[in-house]
């Protein structure tokens, strides 16, 4: 991946973290923190279309898909870490 590329998931990721703090009960970790988690949900949404492949139509929907995809993964992983937070 180009630096182009990085930078382009970066703020998909970005994005999709801080729509998924939006979301999900709590408002996340705050700002920072829901980038950060929206970045590492990219990889894990990535990962998760790897491996459930009803969810590949995603995949076609360009940017917008990307953000989905990013969103599901931070979600997925803000709610474990609220999990987490309070035990």
């Amino acid at each position: 991946m180009d630096i182009m590329g990085w930078i382009g998931a970066i703020i998909v990721g970005g994005i999709a973290g801080w729509l998924a703090g939006r979301v999900m009960r709590g408002g996340g970790f705050g700002v920072l923190v829901n980038v950060i988690l929206g970045i590492v949900g990219g990889v894990i949404g990535n990962w998760l279309i790897s491996i459930l492949p009803f969810l590949s139509f995603l995949q076609s929907w360009g940017v917008i898909g990307s953000i989905l995809i990013g969103f599901i993964g931070a979600a997925i992983i803000l709610a474990i870490a609220g999990l987490l937070k309070r035990s």
